[in-house]
């Protein structure tokens, strides 16, 4: 088995409109993962907006969360910086307090070109001493990583896994049968885009890195059981059955979809960090309304 798979939960980082980090708030949120026997929690990920937290919030946060999981869960946790150095602090610390590995994606402000993020993750994994998952995220960091980056990537001794987007349902079998084939044996191979990711289990995926799963964990760890077991009917349905989910994450994004639905589920209240707005009284009438038409008994 991969060193990651199953389902990674990744949670927001709740904070005040100070950008302080509410530690009771959080370590709620770690709770209800490990009560859902989630393979793994992906702390400060884009979700857990890591790149506008302080070294020292990060470190505080991964502490409260790794306090509250107790050792039975793995936590991943963005270590991410615009500077190598920055990261490599970041790895370094995430080491110290017990973290599995690092998600590392291509920060930029400059746009890098391949050999650059080639040394960038290289000295991450070689200095910080903490393994790391390739975060190909270019809808946020607009660089894509190639074929030729990945099986590049995939030999470095530290770099252990990778975290893909996901585009069209019906290309995930090609592109994970490709990645397949130029990545070592055991090299985990994970995806993100909640709403393609029930297929991208059912090809065959080690991981799913979830948003939902990170407020909403226990229909997604069904998603992921019935793909594991080959019951890729009842992860199919399941998976469609949160359609009006899936359509409000690409409306709104699922970052601030998330928001809303711990307030309206009562988990808690968070401030998005500025200049991120909050959703419109509309927008949040329409995931109240997103939540009512979902079946009965889906989160449970």
């Amino acid at each position: 088995m991969a060193f990651l798979s199953g389902l990674s939960a990744f949670p927001i980082t709740p904070s005040d409109r100070d950008g302080r980090v509410d530690t009771k708030a959080l370590r709620r949120l770690i709770r209800r993962l490990c009560a859902a026997k989630v393979d793994s929690i992906g702390l400060l990920g884009s979700t857990g907006t890591y790149i506008y937290l302080t070294r020292e919030e990060r470190r505080a946060a991964l502490a409260e969360a790794l306090d509250e999981a107790g050792g039975q869960t793995p936590v991943v946790v963005g270590v991410g910086a615009l500077r190598t150095d920055e990261a490599v602090k970041l790895a370094q610390d995430a080491k110290a307090l017990g973290a599995a590995a690092g998600l590392l994606a291509a920060v930029s402000y400059t746009p890098l070109t391949e050999d650059e993020v080639f040394e960038h993750f290289s000295t991450v994994a070689r200095e910080g001493g903490l393994p790391i998952v390739i975060y190909d995220n270019p809808g946020t960091t607009h660089f894509h990583f190639t074929p030729a980056l990945v099986s590049r990537l995939a030999k470095v001794p530290g770099i252990v896994a990778i975290k893909n987007p996901t585009d069209k349902s019906e290309a995930i079998e090609s592109h994970l049968a490709g990645q397949r084939s130029i990545v070592p044996e055991g090299f985990s191979i994970g995806y993100s885009g909640d709403w393609n990711a029930t297929e991208a289990m059912i090809a065959g995926a080690d991981t799913w890195y979830s948003v939902l799963a990170g407020i909403l964990p226990e229909v997604c760890m069904k998603i992921v059981r019935a793909s594991q077991t080959g019951d890729a009917a009842e992860a199919r349905r399941l998976g469609a059955a949160l359609t009006p989910i899936w359509d409000l994450f690409k409306q709104f994004s699922s970052l601030r979809v998330v928001y809303v639905l711990a307030e309206l589920l009562d988990i808690c209240r968070a401030e998005l960090p500025r200049p991120i707005l909050p959703l419109s009284a509309v927008a949040k009438r329409q995931i109240v309304e997103a939540l009512e038409r979902l079946p009965a008994g889906i989160f449970r």
